[in-house]
């Protein structure tokens, strides 16, 4: 009962829009003072809940999709996207989605990508006659693509909870994040098609054009390709693999592009602080939170409520695939991957399935969750940034939900979308 009532609690104050790592941290405390509980273990659980080395990877990546944004990457690639795909109907909408591809090899983040278009490519589909929650819906969709790609933050803290190597994660996120983009290209053909959207431009780019497009943008494109690439000849580890990203975003927005001096650096450090600051804290609110989780016996509750499963990982995945969605719906992603993967983890690995398989499947849900309101994080940045209401943007949202859930069906139920490059590469 006592459990019950923190959650209608925790569910209480997230609807009133307290930040979620206040929520965390209010219904723990809560916990701690009526059972009866020595209060220094919220401090105690505070700091080790962030004493992990490649937790430092996270704020590195935040701090390079920063200095990307800021420093020439972005509007290249979208320029590049351009020659690609603005020969199709609905052109600048098929822009955004291979946009958020190739960002997505950068900044790790779905807010992070959502925030880049929002700004950017939102007011320009709007001049070109596109509704401001198509675009924006789009733009929130498109974003599913980052959490799965490498170098993904979520991927890392994936790694870090369940013990899973986070080179093979980053491996089994490619091909998903690839099927993401031509699952939601194909909706927008769809759409573009009933809703009469504009092509970006009237034909299709000449080689010479591709190839200058290609030229200019080459730097920002060699960026994923390098970082993976020294990945996997172990020439550096995940969380060195940040500190790299950071250093070549820079040297290249500085010296290659020049759209970034020094004087640019404060500011971009200071976004950066800020955005990594707030990640941090809902990631020690919920390490203080798993004492409840931890004495309630919450995990030993969900496997004997997983257990009516029994040996069957198909019904299994279904189950989870359910309860994260919903759980999604009201929980932040970091927090509800925070506290559901040590619980799920274990039995999932118990029934035969993939570790890489199942973690790549818990990001892709829980990301699809922070699209979806009332408690959806890259939604309402969205929405701050391009000005749309959440239940215009919501209803727009639709037909873009249906695609990404059919990708997490696939991913569930295939384990080669997943397993086949780390286990060739």
């Amino acid at each position: 009962m006592l459990l019950l009532a923190l959650f209608v609690v925790l569910l209480a104050l997230l609807a009133l829009r307290v930040p979620v790592y206040l929520s965390l941290l209010s219904v723990s405390l809560i916990y701690v003072f009526v059972d009866g509980r020595a209060m220094s273990l919220v401090v105690q659980r505070l700091t080790s809940g962030l004493e992990s080395f490649p937790l430092v990877a996270v704020p590195l990546f935040v701090l390079a999709g920063s200095i990307m944004a800021g420093g020439g990457l972005a509007e290249r690639l979208m320029s590049f996207a351009g020659t690609l795909v603005g020969h199709f109907k609905g052109g600048l909408a098929q822009v955004n989605v291979l946009n958020s591809l190739m960002i997505g090899g950068m900044s790790g983040s779905a807010q992070a990508d959502a925030a880049i278009d929002s700004k950017v490519l939102v007011p320009i589909m709007r001049r070109e006659g596109y509704s401001n929650a198509y675009a924006s819906a789009l733009t929130a969709a498109s974003s599913s693509i980052s959490p799965v790609l490498p170098p993904s933050i979520g991927l890392i803290l994936y790694g870090v909870l369940a013990d899973v190597s986070v080179g093979a994660l980053f491996m089994g996120g490619v091909l998903p994040a690839l099927l993401i983009a031509v699952v939601l290209s194909v909706a927008v053909r769809i759409l573009a098609e009933r809703l009469n959207h504009p092509r970006a431009r009237d034909t299709r780019a000449s080689f010479r054009e591709v190839m200058q497009g290609f030229r200019a943008s080459f730097s920002a494109l060699l960026m994923p390709v390098l970082l993976l690439v020294g990945l996997r000849m172990g020439v550096f580890t995940p969380t060195e693999l940040s500190a790299v990203a950071v250093i070549y975003a820079l040297l290249v927005s500085m010296f290659v592009y020049k759209q970034m001096t020094w004087r640019d650096i404060p500011k971009v450090l200071k976004d950066a602080a800020l955005t990594s600051a707030m990640l941090m804290l809902i990631i020690a609110a919920a390490a203080v939170f798993s004492i409840v989780v931890a004495y309630e016996r919450v995990p030993q509750q969900l496997g004997d409520l997983l257990g009516v499963v029994g040996e069957n990982p198909i019904l299994f995945l279904l189950l989870v695939n359910v309860i994260l969605l919903l759980l999604g719906a009201v929980i932040d992603a970091m927090s509800l991957m925070i506290i559901m993967t040590p619980m799920l983890a274990p039995l999932a690995v118990g029934l035969g399935i993939d570790p890489v398989q199942f973690g790549v499947m818990v990001v892709l849900n829980v990301t699809i969750g922070s699209i979806t309101p009332p408690v959806g994080s890259t939604l309402f940045t969205v929405s701050a940034i391009t000005g749309a209401k959440i239940g215009e943007i919501t209803r727009a949202f639709m037909p873009f939900f249906l695609a990404l859930i059919i990708v997490l069906l696939l991913v569930s139920y295939v384990p080669a979308v997943t397993t086949f490059l780390p286990s060739v590469l």
